[in-house]
């Protein structure tokens, strides 16, 4: 359940790539308002930033924050929550998304899915991380992916687990 709407999310597009992809932060916005709309905490109150980069952009933030030195399509930052929130106190931030164009682009080829909804999926996915959500376990991967489908189902996207060969794990 969500205060009053989705959270305040701000979309930063940061290589030229995307500029290709008119749509892209509508898309994000939309899959975005979704997730938050049937997250089972309260995210009307929260702002979060999404950065729609490239390959070799998420290549670095994966070198520098996981230590993997490769691409990846979709990394989330959750950002450290204070223990109790006070009436005057600014927005909580949820943390930062960053999706990488060409690896969502491979990907959605690959998968012969459109871009949008590919791009709808990854946004989704790095929103329920913020929130908590996680695919380190069995049940917790099942658990995740069943909320992704039916947020995606609303959006009226095909369930992106239907094949087996695909997986975010």
């Amino acid at each position: 359940m969500t205060l009053s709407g989705p959270p305040e999310t701000d979309v930063l597009v940061t290589a030229d790539c995307w500029h290709t992809t008119i749509s892209a932060e509508a898309v994000v916005m939309r899959a975005i308002a979704a997730a938050a709309a049937a997250a089972p905490v309260e995210t009307g109150d929260a702002e979060l930033a999404v950065m729609l980069t490239d390959d070799e952009g998420i290549r670095k933030l994966n070198k520098n924050w996981r230590g993997i030195d490769k691409p990846t399509n979709v990394l989330s930052f959750p950002a450290l929550q204070p223990e109790r929130k006070q009436p005057d106190d600014p927005p909580r931030m949820l943390g930062d998304i960053a999706i990488a164009y060409q690896t969502t682009q491979r990907e959605a080829a690959t998968d012969e899915k459109t871009f949008d909804h590919h791009l709808s999926h990854l946004a989704i996915h790095g929103f329920l991380h913020l929130i908590g959500y996680d695919h380190v376990t069995d049940s917790g991967a099942q658990e995740m992916e069943s909320l992704e489908r039916d947020i995606l189902k609303g959006l009226g996207i095909p369930d992106p687990y239907a094949d087996e060969h695909w997986t975010l794990r």
